[in-house]
């Protein structure tokens, strides 16, 4: 029964440093980017050629 608690806490302990590590990634992302950069559809964009380029691959 010991084993079971044990391993308990570890899972809790676990997720607590990874919800910490999300936030001080979170945090340091916000301050090193502006809004700007964070919400432009540029990744959208290259996603679409990427997309574009396999299906007219595909019909050659």
């Amino acid at each position: 029964m010991a084993l079971w608690t044990f391993l308990e806490y570890a899972a809790w302990g676990l997720s607590a440093l990874l919800a910490a590590l999300m936030i001080i990634e979170w945090v340091r992302t916000d301050t090193t980017y502006s809004e700007e950069v964070l919400t432009s559809s540029r990744e959208g964009e290259l996603e679409a050629m990427t997309e574009e380029h396999k299906i007219d691959g595909g019909q050659a």
